[in-house]
């Protein structure tokens, strides 16, 4: 099952990369003249433009490690951020949360009302991996950061070993339409 997910993080990520070449290849209007297969200037159909930035759903982020990608909720405003993953009974593997700070300050953390086990990442300015903990399900002891960050991700407990990331672990971070960090 693990290798099936990391060909669909992959994939995933191939998707991004060619979305992103499409995208970064394209200034505004139809490119400067007409393309194989589109109608010609005088007829009355065009063919639609195929090529779109493919995003993540307004909400979530994908942070992409190579091969694995966590597709993840997003926390940027107090309220997502206190709420956190409380609640939950499950955080599915390759799902998790990534809180959004407008300012990287040192962080804490804490399990009130979270039923999972969870790993938590701090990332530096460069989305770096500086440091990974474990928080067991209803701890209410804090769990600092000890740097500063503004980037902050939870999967469930195991994911970063089971995949092999470790500290030092770069991601690329995509995220989706209307973000708004408060």
């Amino acid at each position: 099952m693990n290798g099936n997910r990391r060909r669909v993080a992959a994939g995933l990520a191939a998707i991004i990369m060619l979305a992103v070449t499409v995208a970064s290849g394209c200034g505004a209007g139809n490119g400067g003249g007409p393309q194989a297969g589109a109608a010609s200037a005088g007829s009355a159909a065009q063919e639609p433009d195929s090529r779109q930035l493919v995003l993540p759903a307004p909400g979530r982020a994908w942070v992409i490690f190579g091969a694995d990608t966590v597709v993840a909720e997003i926390a940027s405003t107090p309220e997502q951020r206190e709420q956190g993953l409380m609640d939950r009974s499950a955080v599915p593997d390759g799902t998790g949360m990534l809180f959004v700070f407008n300012q990287s300050e040192e962080r804490s953390f804490w399990m009130k009302d979270t039923h999972v086990a969870l790993d938590i990442a701090f990332f530096d300015d460069a989305n770096t991996i500086v440091g990974i903990k474990q928080m067991e399900p209803l701890d209410e002891t804090l769990t600092d950061s000890d740097i500063a960050t503004a980037l902050v991700l939870e999967v469930r407990k195991g994911w970063f070993a089971d995949n092999g990331i470790g500290e030092g672990a770069t991601a690329e971070v995509v995220f989706g339409p209307g973000l708004t960090v408060r």
